[in-house]
């Protein structure tokens, strides 16, 4: 016999809301079992409907709020609720950076079995408009008869209909339609799933990604919104390295430093942070966490084009940097010329493998440490930066979960103190948390 398909109640139910859920759902138990509901708040009281029942849990969503929180607010976007690129707009941002400080602290304490001998006061800057990287979802939508531009309806599949993204850079963020229009009267309407925004301080890079050959009325129709727009047009047909220049004939995709007097030039398939103002702060807040000087031989993993790495070079005697895909580290390398450093070396290694021979760690001494790995973590790497016996770890984490396991190793295995910790908002509106901890050996 199959499984049985659970029934669920068709009645708005009335709930109290105990807790919130990292993702941003409210928690509540009706008879003895837990229910997470989209759009409540903890200290609410709400009336919901259920949207889906497992073994162990329901879910639900709000229908009605019956006595809200004092943290609840009016959503900035008209499209909140259905879209799912942000879940917490309905929540003012200084109950979002405590949520957010006590999800860093609660995986601290429950996976890694440490606590901060002082937490940090976060980093904030602006609420709207500054997401200046993002992938936007393009589909044609045969009921509609229209192009849909943007990010997917929350729960599902399906991509949302948006006017507007107010997180999104403001040269962009009106634009949503605008983008599906010109999309439909390209040949490949069809075959043309995304658009890559890029954005650096001066100039907005769209990539639009296309299944199928752009014939050469598509290829006008591309240089002539660029023209219009002041937009840097690439399209590419295949994989990342295939991202092709349309308009301008030669574009140079930049962002500044300004503290560290570095320029770093990128590609717009490369990582680079998505929030310009949380990243300049970030990178200041690191090197003062970390103490640099010009006496320090600093080494720094997961470098990528070298957002910290130029900087270290600007306050450290030397910087070792590595990164596991060849571009960026060429990337780095030209970033290194084009700012006259000449103090950091850049080398290619897989992080998650075994490095005690590689060159730059064998035999080698390092007084300081900073890493940025990506969600995954460093659980390979920890070991080896241990046995380095580095006197100051600085750890910039996208996700407090291996944070807080990688400091379960730092702490309890390799005599090290979590001195410090604290989030940087780099995502506002949204469940992600980006961190950053001082690990300091010894007593």
């Amino acid at each position: 016999m199959g499984r049985q398909r659970r029934l669920l109640p068709t009645e708005p139910v009335i709930a109290d809301i105990e807790s919130m859920t990292p993702e941003g759902q409210g928690i509540a138990r009706i008879a003895g079992k837990t229910v997470f509901i989209d759009g409540a708040l903890p200290g609410e009281q709400v009336e919901f409907v259920y949207t889906r029942s497992r073994r162990n849990y329901d879910t639900g969503r709000v229908q009605q709020v019956l006595s809200a929180s004092p943290a609840r607010i009016e959503p900035a976007c008209a499209h909140f609720g259905v879209c799912g690129g942000c879940r917490l707009q309905h929540v003012s941002s200084e109950e979002q950076v405590r949520l957010k400080q006590q999800t860093l602290l609660d995986d601290l304490a429950h996976i890694g079995r440490v606590a901060p001998e002082s937490v940090l006061q976060p980093l904030t800057g602006p609420i709207l408009g500054y997401r200046n990287k993002a992938r936007l979802g393009v589909r044609y939508v045969d009921k509609k008869e229209k192009v849909l531009v943007g990010f997917r309806e929350r729960g599902s599949h399906f991509l949302a209909e948006l006017e507007e993204c107010h997180i999104l850079t403001p040269e962009l963020g009106g634009r949503l339609p605008e983008l599906g229009e010109l999309v439909r009267r390209l040949s490949c309407y069809r075959r043309l799933p995304q658009i890559e925004v890029a954005a650096g301080d001066a100039q907005t890079a769209l990539v639009f990604r296309n299944l199928e050959p752009l014939i050469e009325d598509d290829i006008r129709l591309l240089i002539d919104y660029g023209k219009a727009n002041d937009f840097v047009i690439y399209h590419q047909p295949k994989g990342p390295d295939s991202v092709t220049l349309l308009y301008p004939e030669q574009a140079t995709l930049c962002y500044t430093l300004p503290e560290f007097e570095v320029t770093l030039e990128f590609l717009p398939a490369d990582f680079t942070q998505v929030n310009s103002d949380i990243n300049r702060r970030m990178v200041s807040h690191a090197l003062q966490l970390l103490d640099v000087n010009t006496s320090d031989r600093v080494l720094e993993l997961f470098c990528g084009l070298g957002n910290f790495s130029l900087p270290l070079a600007r306050r450290a005697g030397e910087v070792v940097a590595v990164e596991g895909e060849a571009n960026l580290i060429q990337r780095a390398r030209a970033n290194a010329k084009l700012n006259r450093i000449d103090n950091a070396q850049f080398h290619v290694a897989n992080l998650f493998e075994e490095c005690a021979a590689e060159p730059w760690l064998k035999k080698q001494t390092y007084n300081k440490v900073l890493l940025d790995p990506p969600r995954s973590g460093a659980a390979q790497i920890i070991p080896q930066l241990a046995a380095t016996g580095a006197e100051r770890i600085v750890y910039v984490s996208c996700n407090p979960a291996t944070l807080a396991r990688d400091a379960g190793e730092l702490v309890n295995r390799h005599g090290y103190r979590l001195a410090s910790t604290g989030i940087m908002d780099m995502f506002p509106h949204t469940a992600h948390v980006e961190s950053i901890a001082l690990f300091v050996k010894g007593d």
